[in-house]
């Protein structure tokens, strides 16, 4: 019906037709500033991995002696043909996901890949399809979103580097010029991967948590294209080749659970409240209370205490809101051991809203009007949970602590999973340079050495084989050596004095542990014999 001026109030807006507006170019300069932390666009591109169905995802770090060239992350995904990649690269293309996906907004490839670097390139195989790949770059979007070819041979090539993971199916997103690798200064690639790495693990362990436990691999490696060392074609834990080169950093991602407790730290939680929604109907809100000076990772290790208490918010499994109290309370530390786990609806409605980052999500009031109905099965209000978390924190700010005497923390070449145990039972020194291991050549007669002066464990390569069954270790291999190594000479580092007892006793130990591992080595002989 047309348009009557003086008529009421229009409860619609009269149109008179329509006309389509494709975006600017100039759009590119709002894609790539999306605000995505490098922990959240490399965790977005794993939820499309995943979603995928991979079960094996490895991020890759690929330097050159002291420059950090590139970033790739390789799934065994099903992987996308012609048509599926430039699909995935068309900026502003919504596609439709599937019940239980990850992906939201069909711009995390993009926006999280460009936000960091100038140059996305996608290589994928599927098992019907021969490799193929797409490269988007910033000049590329600035010259009206132009979305170049890969050469099918180094598609192909790509592809075949990283057979132990993509055998018949699976993508490779590769990021190159990446701002934050552009700016780390000769001589400091070593320190910036290794918080970088740290970061990210964290991030991914946690974000990702439920996944993980459940069998998803991930895998974060280095590799170092310029070491000439031929080409390899798996290595001992990651099961993939890169080229020429050499692996010299490997972790594998572990489930940092933010619920991961053993006793609760109060009798009968974890306990389900059940919260009427008005626009989502009732949700469950699994409260949960931790112990008090928990030393456990997953309380710990995840962040500032007073930003990791409450509501946990989940889609789909995978954690997009770790910690906040959405408007109904302020932080404060008497609740610093209260943490709720949320699985938001799988009907969309109009109570939650998820940011493309997935890093936040914003409730109505209609969430808080319903957080405090929210009762659970025996008609105890949530308010009563709030209350036993803060006597909780109270009770135990009371007990006791034994104080256990700092240490200075294991570094390079141990095992993140041993890094991170003994940061949960042992405290730090601060400002010490964390104790690494490396594998050297030394004469017959030492085990091992120490470097003092640059906190290194030096261990006898020579005897590397009896320690990984004759095949070729990595660089967090032999973790029981090591660790009792570790806790052996951790007092030796940061001393001033030497004293000729304590070198002494590194003589003895030297000599005890030859033995050893002399023995160990005829053992293995005689077995394979």
């Amino acid at each position: 019906m047309p348009y009557e001026p003086g008529a009421g109030w229009q409860y619609d807006v009269p149109t008179i037709g329509s006309t389509r507006l494709p975006p600017d170019a100039g759009y590119g300069k709002a894609l790539t500033n999306q605000g995505y932390g490098f922990e959240a666009a490399v965790a977005d591109l794993i939820d499309n991995s995943i979603d995928a169905g991979a079960d094996e995802i490895v991020v890759h770090f690929l330097r050159d002696a002291d420059r950090i060239l590139t970033l790739l992350i390789v799934d065994n995904g099903a992987g996308m043909d012609d048509a599926g990649l430039n699909a995935a690269m068309t900026v502003g293309r919504l596609r439709e996901y599937g019940e239980g996906a990850l992906g939201m907004y069909g711009t995390g490839l993009k926006s999280a890949s460009l936000s960091h670097a100038q140059s996305l390139t996608v290589v994928s195989r599927t098992r019907r399809s021969r490799a193929a790949g797409r490269r988007l770059t910033a000049e590329g979007v600035a010259d009206g979103f132009r979305c170049d070819t890969v050469e099918p041979a180094y598609a192909q090539d790509l592809v075949d580097r990283y057979d132990g993971i993509i055998e018949w199916h699976g993508t490779v997103v590769r990021w190159d010029r990446v701002r934050a690798f552009e700016t780390v200064a000769r001589g400091q690639s070593e320190q910036y991967l290794s918080k970088a790495i740290a970061r990210l693990e964290t991030h991914l362990g946690l974000y990702l948590h439920r996944f993980l436990a459940r069998g998803l691999k991930l895998d974060i490696a280095v590799w170092d294209v310029g070491t000439d060392v031929g080409t390899p074609t798996a290595t001992h834990a990651g099961g993939h080749a890169a080229g020429p080169g050499e692996e010299v950093d490997h972790i594998s991602v572990e489930p940092l659970d933010p619920f991961g407790y053993t006793v609760p730290g109060k009798a009968g939680y974890p306990r389900v409240f059940t919260a009427p929604v008005e626009g989502a109907g009732d949700i469950r809100l699994t409260a949960h209370i931790w112990s008090a000076k928990s030393k456990h990772a997953g309380f710990r290790q995840i962040g500032a205490l007073n930003e990791r208490q409450g509501f946990y918010f989940y889609r789909n499994d995978r954690l997009v809101q770790a910690g906040g109290w959405n408007d109904l309370r302020s932080a404060e530390g008497h609740l610093n051991l209260a943490r709720i786990a949320v699985d938001l609806p799988a009907t969309p409605n109009g109570v939650f809203s998820l940011d493309v980052k997935k890093e936040d999500v914003t409730v109505t009031p209609a969430f808080t009007l319903g957080v405090d109905k929210a009762v659970d099965a025996s008609g105890t209000p949530f308010q009563t949970y709030l209350a036993d978390a803060e006597t909780a924190y109270r009770d135990g700010a009371k007990r006791t602590e034994i104080v256990r005497k700092p240490v200075t923390a294991p570094g390079k070449g141990l095992d993140p999973r041993i890094r991170r145990t003994v940061k949960e039972e042992l405290p730090e020194k601060p400002g010490e340079e964390p104790i690494a291991f490396t594998w050297a050549s030394f004469r017959e007669d030492r085990f091992f050495d120490l470097d003092r002066e640059n906190n290194v464990i030096l261990l006898n390569s020579e005897y590397r084989d009896d320690f990984n069954d004759g095949r070729r270790g990595g660089a967090n291999d032999a973790p029981v050596t090591k660790t009792l190594l570790y806790l052996l000479l951790e007092d030796c580092f940061g001393l001033g004095r030497w004293e000729k007892a304590r070198a002494d006793r590194i003589d003895y130990w030297n000599t005890i542990l030859l033995a050893s591992v002399r023995a160990q080595r005829e053992r293995r002989t005689r077995s394979t014999s």
